[in-house]
């Protein structure tokens, strides 16, 4: 997603010993009756009561089940094989063993840069693509100025909204984003084989549905094959594939499966809905569960928590941020990142969107958020951020932000305009409306 949302791989590289270790300091804390080691036994035991975890009763078993319950594992078993096979990839990559995708010129795809060197280091030799188009933003049509569009959006949304620098250059930006398609196209013919390394989150899984539809609509290769990593255990919440260590990559490899006919299918019908300009169709495949890809479908009902509200034509990331705000008499817009990233129920955008959406929020007749620069030439995220009345109003559901005039903005190929009438999305019903005022 990008690097404020990514940690060292080391939260994801354990230790047997170090793991038996922390369970015989946490048995040892329990038998002591001191009362964080018992709520983290009876947390894990969810069946447990207090009666049953106090003294005399708890075994080493108890603890190592509650250290593996923490890093995500079924079972203390589960938790040792696991890292059996880390150690495994770990000595093939370094006696250098014959490399994963080897046997077949491979090229692998990822909506970003984050695992491109960590694929060398684990001794994967296939050529690397990066799709990084920010369909979960941007301007997403299928009309033939949507390179245009899009490079627009880009070099004048994010260009400089970290350092407060010149914008991108947009010509720049239209070429990469000309010659990423380029390569799409030439893919099939150029690779036996093409393997697409995905997330869960918006960002990741609106780029597959670009990819899916392309193979969908034009020549594969011989092999087409999705890795989608949707947990991955450790020491830190799984957020992508970019926290993960080189050994990580080589076992989720093992993991791949063969695009089949029917995600093909999903991801034509789901783009061609995410491109249009009647949200609704989209709407209904999200309510499918999308049984082809069951972790498209809560993506696609995230997107579309991105269109106005009926209740006060805020976007769920702009009312986010108004209630992060609310809280906090100020503070820094790096703060207000990460609180909204451990409120995020699903990851949507990261920093440079976090402040594009503040940034774009600054440009209404009436801001609902008021940025202070304490020091000249400060970096973005330092400036102090704090609630304006304009705000609490439209929080409280008093006033319609679209009365504030914000500035015009896309969700995938709805464009939203600063009025009162247009799609909206009805949270409950969970269906987009159109609302005529």
């Amino acid at each position: 997603m990008t690097d404020r949302t990514e940690r060292t791989p080391s939260a994801f590289r354990l230790n047997l010993e170090q793991q038996k270790n922390r369970a015989k300091d946490l048995l040892r804390a329990a038998k002591a009756g001191e009362k964080d080691a018992l709520a983290r036994i009876i947390a894990a035991r969810a069946r447990a009561t207090a009666a049953s975890t106090t003294g005399a009763t708890l075994k080493l078993a108890d603890a190592q089940f509650v250290i593996a319950r923490e890093l995500r594992f079924a079972s203390w078993a589960k938790l040792k094989a696991h890292i059996a096979s880390m150690e495994r990839e770990r000595t093939a990559i370094a006696q250098v063993q014959p490399a994963p995708d080897g046997n077949i010129k491979t090229l692998h795809v990822r909506c970003g840069h984050d695992i491109q060197n960590t694929l060398k280091d684990a001794a994967f030799t296939g050529d690397f693509y990066p799709h990084i188009t920010p369909y979960c933003q941007g301007p997403v049509t299928n009309g033939p100025d949507r390179h245009e569009l899009m490079a627009r959006f880009i070099a004048e949304g994010f260009g400089g909204v970290l350092t407060d620098s010149k914008p991108l250059d947009y010509e720049s930006v239209l070429a990469s984003e000309l010659r990423q398609d380029e390569l799409l196209e030439c893919s099939a013919d150029d690779y036996e084989r093409v393997v697409i390394w995905m997330e869960y989150d918006s960002y990741d899984q609106l780029a597959l549905a670009r990819l899916l539809a392309h193979y969908a609509n034009a020549s594969k290769p011989r092999v087409l094959e999705l890795i989608v990593a949707d947990e991955f255990p450790g020491g830190d919440r799984f957020v992508g594939v970019g926290q993960l260590p080189p050994e990580a990559l080589r076992m989720l490899w093992a993991t791949r499966k063969p695009v089949s006919d029917a995600q093909l299918a999903l991801g034509r019908e789901v783009w061609n809905a995410l491109t249009s300009p009647d949200p609704r169709r989209l709407a209904a495949i999200a309510r499918s569960g999308t049984p082809a890809l069951p972790v498209m479908a809560p993506v696609l009902l995230r997107q579309l928590r991105e269109l106005p509200y009926t209740g006060n034509g805020m976007s769920f990331t702009e009312r986010l941020i108004l209630q992060i705000l609310a809280e906090e008499v100020s503070l820094t817009l790096d703060k207000l990142f990460w609180t909204l990233m451990k409120r995020e129920p699903l990851f949507f955008i990261g920093d440079a969107g976090v402040a594009r959406v503040v940034r774009e929020m600054e440009r209404a007749v009436e801001p609902p958020v008021l940025r202070t620069i304490e020091t000249p030439g400060e970096r973005l995220f330092r400036n102090q951020l704090t609630l304006t009345q304009a705000g609490r109003d439209v929080l409280s559901g008093t006033r319609d932000w679209h009365s504030m005039k914000p500035p015009s903005r896309w969700v995938g190929g709805v464009h939203v305009q600063p009025s009162l009438s247009g799609w909206r999305w009805d949270e409950e019903k969970r269906e987009a409306v159109w609302n005529e005022r």
